[in-house]
């Protein structure tokens, strides 16, 4: 008897239903779902990157004719997470993706790579403000297609590269009731709106 048959046989006889493949959304719903974190005239224009399958690489889901692009909750992760940035972002943010994927997690080790290859100019930052919108919750269990879920939390930030306190004014102490400004003087310096 093949291995996998024993497995199902032994699951069946202790009554515990085997475990289901994880599956991505559709893509309908990951679309709808990913564009949410913007405002209403800038969502039907936006480029959408999602998942195939639970786990695989982002893919365009759809192409975009503004300058946002979103990413689509991944499903291989408890919990929804939406995110919508500038396009003008797009190569900071997908270096992050690469170097995390090829096994570099730790946020300094991600960011040093990322602060070498700017110094180097082979990764370039946006020469203005860049805005990124964020949208969490606990669960996947909404209809996207009816707006946002409840209890959903929303994120602003908008990237300033180099910014600090004494060229905006803006302080960098965490606050939760006004904007503040995270990273001061790096080139992923970002005004964060709660």
């Amino acid at each position: 008897m093949r291995q996998t048959s024993v497995l199902a046989i032994l699951t069946l006889l202790a009554g515990v239903a085997a475990p289901a493949a994880a599956q991505a959304p559709t893509v309908d719903w990951q679309i709808a779902a990913a564009v949410l974190p913007l405002p209403d005239s800038m969502r039907a224009g936006a480029e959408v990157l999602g998942h195939r399958t639970a786990g695989g690489p982002l893919v365009q889901l759809r192409a975009g004719t503004n300058p946002m692009i979103c990413l689509a909750d991944d499903p291989s992760v408890e919990g929804y997470a939406a995110h919508c940035y500038h396009k003008s972002l797009a190569a900071f943010m997908e270096r992050g993706r690469s170097l995390r994927a090829a096994g570099i997690t730790k946020r300094a080790a991600v960011d040093s790579a990322r602060l070498a290859e700017i110094t180097a100019g082979t990764l370039k930052m946006p020469t203005t403000a860049a805005a990124l919108y964020s949208l969490y919750a606990d669960s996947v269990n909404f209809d996207p297609m009816a707006g946002r879920p409840k209890g959903a939390s929303k994120l602003l930030s908008f990237y300033i590269p180099y910014a600090t306190e004494a060229s905006t004014g803006i302080s960098a102490m965490p606050l939760t009731d006004q904007p503040w400004l995270m990273y001061p003087g790096k080139p992923w310096a970002h005004l964060m709106i709660q």
